[in-house]
């Protein structure tokens, strides 16, 4: 498994699409930088198939500390929450299983090759 960068896949997108790298570069930071906003402002941002974005609003709690066992006290932050889609959930799934069945396949055929052929 890759770790795909934005500025790969902004090269992928701009050879998909035929437009010049720096125009989607731009596109694609607009894009990012509006989610932000949106979120900052509280705003659910939803991409049907995609997933939801939501702001959760967590509470103050008291933590410790593993190492010194001290008590620490956490303040209230927001975070943000992503629920996949059904559509990524289906393309993510349906790759892990080919993924899987490829895997056992190269298994199977090597364990073939390595059994004492018949004469």
């Amino acid at each position: 498994m890759a770790t795909v960068t934005k500025k790969q896949l902004t090269d992928r997108i701009a050879d998909a699409t035929g437009k010049e790298r720096v125009l989607v570069k731009d596109l694609v930071q607009r894009f990012l930088d509006r989610i932000i906003r949106e979120l900052a402002k509280g705003n659910r941002l939803e991409f049907r198939g995609f997933g939801v974005f939501t702001v959760r609003e967590r509470k103050p709690r008291i933590a410790q500390n593993p190492r010194t066992l001290e008590r620490v006290n956490v303040p209230a932050k927001r975070t943000v929450k992503f629920k996949a889609g059904r559509r990524m959930r289906d393309r993510v799934q349906k790759a892990a299983g080919k993924s899987a069945s490829t895997a056992v396949n190269r298994r199977i055929h090597s364990v073939r090759s390595d059994a004492p052929r018949p004469q």
